[in-house]
């Protein structure tokens, strides 16, 4: 069941993809990216700022296209993870508990599943692609949802699946 709210249908997975695919492209583009990277110090806040650029996407020309198609397939297999997730997480059983802390914590988490397994699966694409290299890229995806995921995991807090 999904509640109205202004004419709107919001669903857990509907407001999950919306969270997600805002925080991809307002923090992901290479603008923010760069940003982040020249200009914020090495305490928490910039640690969180920088951490906010993982899904990053581009369609420069300076990179190999191996190297691009991985960033993009990562940022977009974070979004329709996200979705998939919340899905399966958010189950009927929180349904009936809307607003519940545990369908904040299903938010947050199915964003922490989706930012690994969307770096795990990318990084297969990127040039000189190891198993290794699979790992770092989902370790530092469940990294990037358990700083960011908090986000999702509230525009969840509210909906019903």
């Amino acid at each position: 069941m999904a509640i109205a709210t202004g004419g709107r249908v919001r669903t857990a997975t509907g407001t999950a993809v919306v969270a997600a695919l805002i925080l991809v492209i307002a923090f992901g583009n290479s603008a923010y990216v760069d940003w982040a990277s020249q200009h914020t110090s090495k305490d928490a806040w910039g640690f969180f700022l920088r951490e906010l650029a993982w899904p990053n996407w581009s369609f420069s020309s300076d990179q190999s296209v191996r190297t691009i198609f991985a960033d993009d397939l990562k940022a977009i297999l974070l979004i329709v993870l996200a979705g998939v997730f919340v899905t399966l997480l958010a189950g009927s059983q929180l349904s009936r508990a809307r607003g519940s802390m545990s369908q904040f914590l299903a938010g947050w988490a199915a964003y922490m599943f989706a930012g690994a397994v969307a770096g795990l699966i990318a990084a297969f694409v990127q040039v000189n692609a190891s198993l290794l290299g699979a790992f770092q890229w989902a370790a530092s995806g469940v990294v990037y949802g358990l700083f960011v995921g908090w986000i999702v995991g509230l525009a969840t807090f509210g909906a019903r699946r």
